[in-house]
């Protein structure tokens, strides 16, 4: 009945209202027993005690009164199969249950929703036509019920999920991004409008610090898979303490691929991390990236 208060659930109501009724019923069976038991029936009438009395008195030798006859109270039957009925009931609740209500499987980690940002106002960045992908779009195809499985780890809960409409230093490109966090692996995507192609974008790393680098075919489109670190920031809310200097965060999985097939510059990255250092295995970034990107607006025509 909870669920169906708080849920609107149909089904959760019918269950209810069943094992409510059935309640009342048994409830009314047993107080009708216990009254029974209590209130024995109604004595024999005066004038035929009298009459028996005077029998006996004059005859001497009257009919002996009889064993008084047990009142009849509650079916011990009847109680037993009302009992084995009530846990062939529960019983049957518990095994059909699971199959009619629905159930997220492990999967459903919907707790934090990504933010309305309907009603901000976009940078001059994202005017351009066709207009990039907002930090919003984002945000909500990555905060899917299925990403905690699609990262190894069911059952986990969104802490918290959230948008950024990003610009370039030079305020012409757009680089929206969105992240959504778990207990165990945080996951970011974000687009960067530029004219960079991926295989420009691996030259790059072959000159950084990036490793693991690793090239392949992503929905179609060209791609990298590469390891990186997160920069971490230490920032002080008082107490005497100064904020520290940006150093290097935990490890990353990093995935680009390209915004259109012809590669004519612009990405999409997906990146994983954990705070202790652990990483998913591949095809884990593989899977979000096959299953996010396809459902942003715009992406099919990229």
């Amino acid at each position: 009945m909870y669920l169906a208060v708080t849920d609107h659930d149909r089904v959760a109501a019918g269950l209810g209202v069943v094992f409510l009724v059935f309640t009342a019923i048994r409830v009314w069976v047993v107080l009708r027993a216990l009254r029974l038991r209590r209130n024995p029936g109604p004595a024999a009438p005066v004038e035929e005690a009298a009459v028996e009395g005077s029998a006996q008195a004059q005859g001497g030798a009257g009919p002996r009164p009889g064993p008084d006859v047990p009142q009849k109270g509650p079916n011990e039957w009847g109680q037993a199969i009302a009992a084995v009925a009530v846990i062939g009931a529960l019983a049957a609740a518990l095994w059909v249950g699971p199959r009619v209500l629905p159930s997220d499987g492990g999967t459903q980690s919907q707790a934090a929703s990504c933010p309305d940002g309907e009603h901000k106002e976009l940078p001059t960045a994202y005017q351009a036509t066709p207009r990039p992908m907002t930090g919003d779009e984002l945000c909500k195809a990555l905060n899917r019920p299925d990403l905690a499985q699609l990262l190894g780890t069911p059952g986990e809960i969104v802490t918290t999920a959230s948008g950024s409409n990003n610009i370039s230093p030079n305020k012409k490109v757009a680089q929206p991004e969105a992240e959504v966090r778990f207990g165990t692996y945080t996951v970011n995507v974000s687009a960067a409008y530029n004219e960079l192609s991926t295989a420009q974008y691996v030259k790059l790393m072959q000159f950084g610090d990036e490793q693991d680098i690793k090239t392949l075919t992503v929905l179609g489109r060209p791609a990298v898979l590469y390891s990186d670190h997160t920069m971490q920031l230490e920032i002080s809310l008082g107490g005497g303490r100064s904020s520290g200097p940006v150093t290097q965060g935990p490890p990353s999985r990093n995935l680009a691929v390209a915004l259109d097939r012809t590669d004519r510059g612009g990405y999409c990255e997906v990146t994983v991390w954990s705070k202790s250092g652990a990483l998913p295995d591949d095809r884990a970034l593989l899977g979000i990236a096959e299953k996010v990107l396809p459902t942003i607006p715009g992406w099919t025509v990229q």
